[in-house]
Formats: C-alpha cells, sequence, structure tokens
C-alpha cells in the first residue's frame, strides 16, 4: 500500500513538474481537419501567430489532417497524448459531426477538453445576377412563385453553406434542390454564371463578390448588422422578416480529455491574451469573422455553447437525411 501511494506521489509530482514547465520550449501543433488554404485553416494561422507570445515564445504549428466532414483530424487529437502539445481547432462541425457522420470515433460531449472559442463568421444570402429581386422580400415573393423548381448550391455536405442552407429551407418551410460542389469556389462560380440559384455562405467566401457585383446579396445571419464597411448597408433576415434566424461558422480550441487542469488554465489564459491581440483582431476583420468577447471564451461557456448547437442542428441534419461519409 505504501508503495502505491509513493507511486501516485512521484505520478502527481511529474504532472505538475510538466505543467509548471509547460511548454517549455516544445512546440504546440494545431490539428486543423479541413485542407490547407481553407477559412478554417486561415483562421488556425492566425491563432498560431497570436499565440506564440502568450505562450513564451513557443513554436505553434499547424497539421492539416482533413477528411469525413472533420471527424479524422478531431479523432486524431481526442487519440493524442494529453499533455497539452497537441490541439484542435474546429468549427461547426463539432455541433454537427454527430449527426452527419455514422460511427463518430469519439464523443464531443466528453473526449475533449474545451478551451475557448474563438470567433464567429457570419453567413450571407446570395443569389445568382438575373433573379428578378432587389431585397429580401422580393426574393421571399420569387421563391414561392417558383416553388420546386429552386436549386441551392452547397461547398459538400456538411459544409458550412450546406448547413445554412438546410436550416433556411427548414425555417422557411421551402424545399429546394440542393446542388453539391467540392468547395466553395466552383458554387460561386456556378452562382455568378447562373448555373444555380441561391447560395448562403461565409462572409470569409462571399463578401469580394458582393463586392465586385458579380452576385445578389440579400441579408445577413447574424442578430446585428455587420461593422464591416462592405456589408454594413445588409439587413440581417430578422429585420427583413425572417424571425430568429441566425447562424454563424463559429471556431473553437480543444485539447484531448484528461490533459492537467494547469495546462489547460496556461492554455486557456494564453488564447484570452490572444484575443486581444491587435493584429490578431484586424487579421480576422479582413476575413470577415468576428473575435469572441463573451462567456464562450471561458472553457465551461464554450461546452455549453456547443451542446446547445448540437441539440439546435441535430433534429434539421435526422430530417434532411444527410451524411458526410
Amino acid at each position: 500500500m505504501k508503495k502505491l501511494f509513493a507511486l501516485a506521489a512521484i505520478a502527481a509530482a511529474a504532472v505538475a513538474a510538466h505543467a509548471q514547465d509547460f511548454p517549455g520550449g516544445k512546440p504546440v501543433t494545431i490539428v486543423v481537419p479541413f485542407a490547407a488554404g481553407g477559412p478554417t485553416d486561415r483562421v488556425a494561422r492566425d491563432l498560431a501567430e497570436a499565440l506564440r507570445k502568450p505562450l513564451g515564445g513557443a513554436s505553434v504549428i499547424i497539421d492539416n489532417v482533413p477528411g469525413a466532414g472533420s471527424s479524422i483530424g478531431a479523432a486524431k487529437v481526442a487519440r493524442a497524448t494529453p499533455d497539452g502539445y497537441t490541439l484542435l481547432l474546429n468549427h461547426i462541425a463539432m455541433a454537427t459531426v454527430p449527426s452527419l457522420v455514422r460511427n463518430v470515433p469519439f464523443k464531443v460531449e466528453t473526449d475533449f477538453e474545451y478551451l475557448g472559442i474563438v470567433n464567429d463568421v457570419p453567413m450571407t444570402l446570395i443569389s445568382k445576377p438575373g433573379i428578378p429581386a432587389s431585397n429580401y422580400k422580393e426574393l421571399s415573393g420569387w421563391i414561392a412563385a417558383n416553388k420546386g423548381k429552386i436549386n441551392i448550391g452547397n461547398a459538400g455536405v456538411g459544409s458550412a453553406s450546406h448547413l445554412c442552407g438546410l436550416l433556411y429551407q427548414s425555417a422557411t418551410k421551402t424545399e429546394m434542390t440542393p446542388v453539391p460542389y467540392k468547395g466553395t469556389a466552383p458554387a460561386i462560380t456556378d452562382l455568378i454564371g447562373g448555373q444555380i440559384d441561391l447560395l448562403c455562405d461565409q462572409t470569409t467566401n462571399t463578401t469580394p463578390h458582393i463586392q465586385a457585383g458579380k452576385v445578389k446579396a440579400f441579408a445577413v445571419t447574424t442578430s446585428k448588422r455587420l461593422a464591416l464597411p462592405t456589408l454594413k448597408d445588409l439587413p440581417t433576415l430578422d429585420e427583413a422578416g425572417l424571425k430568429n434566424f441566425q447562424v454563424t461558422i463559429w471556431h473553437g480550441l480543444y485539447a484531448p480529455k484528461g490533459t492537467p487542469a494547469p495546462v489547460l488554465k496556461k492554455l486557456n489564459d494564453a488564447v484570452k491574451v490572444a484575443l486581444k491581440d491587435p493584429d490578431f483582431i484586424h487579421r480576422e476583420e479582413l476575413l470577415g469573422a468576428v473575435v469572441a468577447t463573451d462567456g464562450r471564451i471561458e472553457p465551461a461557456g464554450h461546452k455549453k455553447f456547443v451542446i446547445d448547437e448540437i441539440a439546435k442542428w441535430t433534429p434539421v441534419i435526422k430530417a434532411a437525411g444527410v451524411y458526410a461519409d
């Protein structure tokens, strides 16, 4: 028995020493469960840069592990050694993967430690140039008059644009033909060319085309109008008539379950410092993203938010009967 107590004391001392030393000059890896160059990858690289200083100058590197609606990369982090050196940056997929992917190899609620929401990326409802509508009311009338004939593009099953499209159809009680693409770029190309009718996608992808007048923009999906100069005149869907419709593509940071509490505190403290970094805020604004400042930057607030989002998206996805694998 004394030997067991001694071993436990040694183990506890080792954990405490590791936590005190963390990150100790070793690199911290942020796994991004999507391909390099996409919106989530860009957010991760911005965050990595902002985290270096509050982590004592440690290197923060990005590891892109795409596939299966983000579940491959997330599973890699769930299985990683819980020492703080392997983290996950994921978006709304953390709330939708349980419904979108069969046989998910982890449990979102129990296999991760929550380190804080990083940002929110608003969505915009846009259309091809030739639609005979100049505001959301006229767009709604056009949709009603063309029941069963309208298609709505997306960047693939489980993508932000796919999820927004599903929720929009559910909220408006309309059925549209989904047209999936292998990414946002080809979807927007066909929207500009008139091959598809509608798209609901992130400001990071749509703002340049709205600015150039290549597509028609009708509303944003936030609770308030955006302060961004290029989109400040766009109404919210709520004020345009579709009440309580809000969708943002948020990003959060996670560690494997069992990461020592002192290490988690250091990581969360570093995140909160990074979110106040003027350079990080500016880079996120250029992406059309809003840096988080509310209670979701705390681990408990982050976890509650994700659980609420799972409850929000599960019935919408199950009703649509779609899967990402």
